[in-house]
C-alpha cells in the first residue's frame, strides 16, 4: 500500500534535536498535549495523526504495522529529518518498535509506552473492525475511553473524558478498521532482538487495554532495555501521569535514567 503524506505539526527550535511523538489508536495528535509545553524546550517535536485519525488521510481496507511505517518514514523524509527521537502510545510504540527494526540508523532512542510487540487476541481485533465499519466508531468511543483512564481518574475529570471520547468518534471508520487489522496481524516478537536504538518501555500499571506483561516483554526482547512502571496509570499514561512521562521522554532522550 502506498504510503500517505500524513498530518503533522512542528514545534519547537528548527536546530534541536527532533522528537516524533506517535499516538494511540484512536486519538489524535493533542493526546500529547501536556507533553508538549516542556519537550518543545529541547526538543523540535514532530507531532502526527495516524492515518484515518485526526487530520490526516484514511485508505480503504486493512492495513499492517508495514504500512503505518511506511507513513512515518514518508513524513521524517518530507520534512527533511534524517534522525529523531521516536516516542509512541499504543500503535505508536508498535509503529516505533518496526522503524527501529527496519529503519535503525533513523532512531536515536526509542521510547514504547502502553504498547505490544503481539496482542494476542486476533479475534478482537477483527471483531472491533467489523463493529466500526458496520455501525461506526462513535459506537465503541464509550467503552474504548473507558479503559484509557483509571475509574479514580476518569471520574474526577470528565471533560477529558468527554473529549477523548469525541476524539474516537472523529476517527475515519474504514481508518480506525485498518488499523484494528494491523494490530491483529502484528507479531514483532521475533524482531525484538534487532532493535539497536536505546529503548525505554512505559507501562501503565492499571492498563486493561494492553496489559503491563505486554511492555514486560518488549522489555525482556530489546538488548539493554528500561522498564518504567507508573501507578496509577491505564492505557494512556501520559495524560494520568503527565509530569511522570514527560520527564521520562526527556531523561531517556538525553541520556538520563528516567
Amino acid at each position: 500500500m502506498t504510503a500517505l503524506d500524513v498530518h503533522a505539526v512542528v514545534e519547537g527550535p528548527d536546530d534541536a534535536p527532533v522528537l516524533l511523538l506517535s499516538n494511540s489508536l484512536g486519538s489524535d495528535l493533542s493526546m500529547w498535549d501536556p507533553q508538549v509545553p516542556a519537550l518543545t524546550e529541547r526538543f523540535r517535536v514532530v507531532r502526527y495523526d495516524t492515518r484515518g485519525h485526526g487530520r490526516s488521510p484514511s485508505s480503504r481496507g486493512d492495513l499492517t504495522i508495514d504500512d503505518l511505517t511506511d507513513d512515518v518514514v514518508a513524513l521524517l523524509d518530507r520534512l527533511g529529518v534524517a534522525r529523531a527521537h521516536v516516542a509512541g502510545v499504543s500503535i505508536g510504540g508498535m509503529t516505533g518498535l518496526r522503524l527501529a527494526v527496519r529503519e535503525p540508523q533513523r532512531v536515536l532512542t526509542l521510547a514504547v509506552l502502553c504498547s505490544s510487540a503481539h496482542t494476542g487476541n486476533a479475534d478482537s481485533w477483527a471483531d472491533r473492525a467489523r463493529t466500526v465499519r458496520a455501525e461506526g466508531s462513535a459506537t465503541i468511543a464509550e467503552r474504548v475511553v473507558a479503559r484509557w483512564l483509571t475509574p479514580p481518574y476518569a471520574a474526577a475529570h470528565p471533560d477529558l473524558v468527554t473529549r477523548l471520547q469525541a476524539m474516537v468518534a472523529a476517527a475515519d471508520d474504514e481508518g480506525y478498521a485498518g488499523c484494528c487489522a494491523a494490530i491483529a496481524a502484528m507479531d514483532q516478537r521475533r524482531d525484538l532482538h534487532r532493535i539497536t536504538a536505546p529503548t525505554l518501555v512505559v507501562s501503565g500499571a492499571e492498563d486493561q487495554a494492553v496489559p503491563p506483561e505486554h511492555q514486560q516483554a518488549i522489555a525482556e526482547g530489546v538488548p539493554g532495555a528500561r522498564l518504567l512502571r507508573l501507578s496509577p496509570a491505564a492505557h494512556l499514561a501520559n495524560l494520568e501521569q503527565p509530569d511522570a512521562v514527560t520527564d521520562a521522554l526527556i531523561a531517556h532522550a538525553t541520556g538520563g535514567t528516567p
